[in-house]
This record gives C-alpha cells, structure tokens and sequence, in this order.
C-alpha cells in the first residue's frame, strides 16, 4: 500500500500504537502529524513526524494540526488508571471535538480506536460487533459513549470506521504488561484468575496497525462500519502463557487461583490505589474472552499474522532486551511500567 501524497494525523501520536502508526506509515510514503499532550520521545521518529504538543479537548489545537490532512486516526484516549474525571473528558468530550472539527473541515476521514472493552463481560463468544454494549468502569462506559458519537456523525454524513481491538501488545508496550514479564523474568508463579482453561484473545500491534491502515483506505462504503480485530489463533489462558514461561526459561510457572477470592482482594486493593489492576481485567481474566473477526476479514481482507503465543514471547524478547532503559519510570500509559504497588509483595512470596 503506497500512501504517497497523503498527510496522516495521528491524535495520541506518541503512545504506544500512535509511534508505530506513524512508523509504518512513514514507510509507506505518507506524511505524518502527530498530536499528543507528551512530547514525541520516539528517536527513529524525531525530524520525521510533524509532532504536535496539544489536547483532543482543544478546539483550536485541533483545527490547526487538522490543516493539510487528508486522514485521521483517532488513538488518543485517557486509560483505565487515570481519574474517572479524566476518562470521560478525554475519551467522550475530547473524541466528540475530533469529529467535530473533521466535520468543519468536510474532507479527511477518520478511523477511531475504540475498545472491546465496549462488551462488558458477555456470556456468549466470539463477539460479534452488533452484540449489546455494557461498559465495564468508567474507561468502558466512556468507550461506549464515543461509539455512540460515531454513530450519530455518521447519521449526520461523516465517514469514521471504528476499529475494537483485543487487548494489544508489541515491541515497545510496557504497562501491565511490564507486571507479568517483570515476574516471568525474575522467576516467579504466574497466579491465573481462575484455572486457566478460559480462552483470552490477544492482538500483536502490526496487525493492529494494518487493520487501522486497510481501513483508512478502504471504500467509503466499506469503511463506515464497525470492526473487532483479535488474533486468529489463540489457546487457552494456561497454554499460551505457559509458551511464555516455557520460552523464557527462567523457572516461572503457571499458578491457578480461586477466582472469586482473588477478584475480591483486587476490588479491594484497586480500591486503596495499592494495585493497578483494573475491573476490567480482573473481572474478565477467567473468562472466555475473544471477538468474531469475519466481518474485517470478509469486507477489507485483513487477516492477522501473529497468534497469542508469538505475540507475547516476541514482546517478551524485547523486554529482555531493552528493560533497563525503563528501570525506575512508571506512569499510567503503555510506554512505562505500571507501579505494581501491593503486587510486589506477591510477586516475592512467590519465588520471584
């Protein structure tokens, strides 16, 4: 896909997924503005992308990186850890002024990042994308409300494709993720919400960002639609993180917990601001918990090239690799660690 001659806007452009967006479409020929409220830190990025500090809540910060562009990719979002405050003005009111001022502008399209989050905790999978949307917390009651903006500027004539991944990781994501491959590596018990036997869908961010870029592309017709996006080939919770523990040979192993127990120390624990373990995760963690992909596959002919397994030991590599450079830093975005809080404690009573 050349995209030569087109300008990308990426709000959220120096997160996690808005650095390889702009990587990827870089390569592709296109010109890229990023807008975030964080500088853009990324060094292969740095000179190459038009890095804008502002906020998605800023209606003029908006209008002027809008200027020129011909796509936009909507990314920036307040995640779970941040204030209830923060997550409804960012992903609803901030999401509402995107559109708003692309609608002013009458000519770029917009491909928003929403979540699965958006199902809640249904009973019945794979999920489809016109099954019922309950939020879980306030990120997945906020996610809802910006997909129901998506729908009401598309009745008003604006073309915007929602993308809802499963939950993604790559080189370069750290948060909870950063939790698990801290005590892989150290050697420590893995617990599992529950057995294990429930299966959980993962997304490797290359897939992500093809999806993202199909859809970008894609025939108006085709892009005014809703898509899941998850990995096609997925095992078991147990079996796919134990290829990780396997891979990573540290001596880490799977540990089974009682689910209702644990869910409820977490509550209490999120609670107390001693954990950063969200409801969402903890309440889906022992769940079947993965998307129906047919209609992105059938309609834009996205096909996913990484499973759950891949995905994690070649994320888990990087981490190897490169975890020094992130000792120390802990925040609330996918770029850096998480503050485990209470978790630390765990992680050393159980070998690690």
């Amino acid at each position: 896909m050349n995209l030569s001659g087109k300008t990308y806007l990426i709000t959220g452009g120096s997160g996690f997924l808005g650095c390889h967006l702009a990587e990827e479409l870089l390569a592709r020929g296109a010109k890229v503005k990023a807008l975030d409220i964080a500088p853009l830190e990324e060094p292969g990025l740095i000179g190459s992308v038009d890095a804008i500090l502002g906020d998605v809540r800023d209606e003029m910060a908006v209008r002027k990186a809008l200027e020129g562009v011909d796509r936009v990719i909507h990314a920036a979002a307040a995640l779970p850890l941040a204030s209830s405050k923060e997550i409804f003005s960012t992903n609803v009111d901030g999401t509402n002024n995107v559109f708003k001022r692309v609608q002013e502008q009458g000519r770029s399209r917009v491909v928003h990042i929403s979540s699965t989050a958006v199902y809640g905790v249904p009973e019945r999978h794979p999920i489809n994308e016109d099954d019922e949307k309950v939020g879980v917390g306030a990120y997945g009651h906020s996610k809802v409300q910006a997909e129901q903006l998506v729908q009401d500027f598309r009745d008003e004539g604006s073309v915007i494709t929602s993308i809802r991944p499963k939950t993604f990781i790559g080189t370069g994501r750290l948060g909870v993720f950063q939790i698990l491959f801290d005590w892989v590596q150290k050697g420590a018990r893995i617990p599992i919400i529950g057995s294990g036997n429930n299966r959980y869908q993962l997304l490797e961010v290359k897939d992500l960002v093809e999806a993202i870029l199909l859809s970008a592309e894609a025939d108006e017709k085709l892009a005014n639609d809703d898509f899941n996006v998850g990995a096609q080939e997925f095992m078991t919770v147990s079996e796919d993180m134990g290829e990780l523990c396997e891979v990573a040979g540290s001596g880490s192993r799977v540990l089974p917990t009682p689910a209702m127990p644990v869910k409820m120390v977490l509550k209490v624990l999120e609670k107390m601001r001693l954990s950063p373990l969200y409801q969402w995760v903890y309440d889906t963690a022992d769940k079947d918990s993965f998307v129906s992909t047919e209609r992105i596959q059938q309609s834009l002919g996205w096909k996913p090239q990484y499973s759950n397994a891949e995905t994690l030991v070649n994320t888990y590599h990087w981490y190897e690799n490169e975890y020094e450079d992130y000792q120390g830093k802990v925040g609330t975005t996918h770029k850096v660690a998480w503050d485990q809080g209470a978790l630390k404690v765990v992680r050393k009573i159980l070998g690690g």
